[in-house]
């Protein structure tokens, strides 16, 4: 396993990314409620994300590299906030 030391600025501005995602998602939940489906909550994730002025990409594809083979399993990242943060 690699371990990637952060620094202290990484460190902040990852942590201020899931604290925006955070109240990103606390927004979604007071406009909606509970109740839908997790690709209605997605999209308007999705749009918070946006209104909030972060980049974000869905449905990444990510390849499973399993001892140096890829195994070509379908793994897919529900969502990459700032190329840093992601959900799965």
């Amino acid at each position: 396993m690699h371990l990637v030391t952060l620094s202290m600025t990484t460190k902040k501005l990852v942590n201020e990314i899931a604290y925006n995602i955070v109240g990103c998602a606390i927004e979604v939940h007071n406009n909606l409620g509970p109740g839908l489906l997790e690709s209605v909550y997605q999209k308007c994730m999705l749009h918070e994300l946006y209104l909030n002025g972060l980049e974000t990409k869905s449905q990444i594809e990510v390849p499973v590299i399993y001892k140096g083979t890829n195994l070509e399993a379908s793994l897919r990242l529900d969502l990459l906030v700032e190329n840093l943060v992601m959900s799965n």
